[in-house]
């Protein structure tokens, strides 16, 4: 039987992963790709990255933190780039 996949639409995947990384929690962000990575077919994920499916399994499914070359060959793999903003003045603790 094969999988079928929901359509994907990056900007509201993109939405959905950015709240994720705003709560700064890693294990929120890596459960969110987890979640992501669901709608995609990780064979195709795996070989873009250039790693093995049981690392992107292991990575993001609770197991344990991925590496943060890990996280961006995925992201990148699915079609996505990390982005950095500042945070509003009213939200840094002070130096």
């Amino acid at each position: 039987m094969t999988k079928t996949y929901r359509p994907i639409v990056p900007s509201q995947l993109a939405r959905e992963l950015n709240a994720a990384f705003a709560s700064g929690e890693v294990q929120t962000i890596c459960k969110a790709i987890g979640d992501a990575l669901q709608d995609f077919n990780i064979s195709e994920i795996s070989k873009q990255a250039g790693l093995e499916r049981t690392s992107i399994y292991r990575a993001f499914g609770n197991e344990r933190h991925p590496n943060f070359s890990t996280v961006l060959r995925v992201l990148t793999a699915m079609g996505l780039q990390l982005h950095v903003k500042p945070i509003p003045r009213s939200s840094v603790a002070p130096r």
